[in-house]
């Protein structure tokens, strides 16, 4: 879940979660079990804790995802996901959002890693944008059975247009994997 602080004209900002996002990718066989490459459907969920952290629409779209880890020290690829709005607030516009995720992961040995994976949103129903740039860093740790991944990235807008656009937003994660 995003947590953003929205700027809301001369009157200040608003701070608050941002809608639920999940997507599901088939996996296509390349050949090299180091890159992978998926399509799949998105659902988007209006769970926004206030009205400008979100878009009080249910939405659903597609998902796009390539992943390269041929090198052990630096792991690249993508994720491009389309949604449009299918119901929800009638009083609240219509979305037609794609959103363009480059990431680019170094690992710096002991589980540590650096990380960048801002996401770009394009509104296309209101020729909106955000383009930030994020630099973060995450902890791998192996514990019996399962595996834990915590991360932190700060990311800072650079590029926007239209109202509403988040200046800074804090992703922060916790994965678990169960391995056999």
């Amino acid at each position: 879940m995003p947590v953003q602080r929205v700027p809301e004209g001369a009157s200040g900002s608003t701070s608050g979660l941002g809608d639920f996002s999940a997507f599901a990718t088939y996996l296509f066989d390349t050949g090299d079990p180091a890159v992978s490459f998926g399509v799949g459907p998105q659902i988007v969920a209006p769970t926004a804790s206030e009205d400008a952290t979100g878009t009080g629409k249910w939405q659903a779209g597609l998902a796009a995802t390539y992943f390269n880890a041929k090198s052990s020290t630096v792991q690249w690829g993508g994720l491009i996901t389309w949604q449009a709005s299918v119901a929800g607030d009638s009083d609240r516009d219509d979305t037609s959002l794609l959103a363009v995720q480059p990431f680019v992961i170094i690992q710096m040995g002991k589980g540590w890693y650096l990380r960048s994976t801002a996401i770009a949103a394009f509104n296309l129903e209101t020729d909106s944008y955000n383009v930030p740039i994020g630099l973060g860093f995450g902890k791998v740790i192996p514990s019996g059975k399962m595996v834990f991944n915590v991360f932190v990235e700060p990311q800072f807008t650079i590029l926007d247009r239209g109202p509403g656009q988040p200046e800074t937003q804090l992703f922060v994660g916790f994965n678990t994997q169960f391995v056999n």
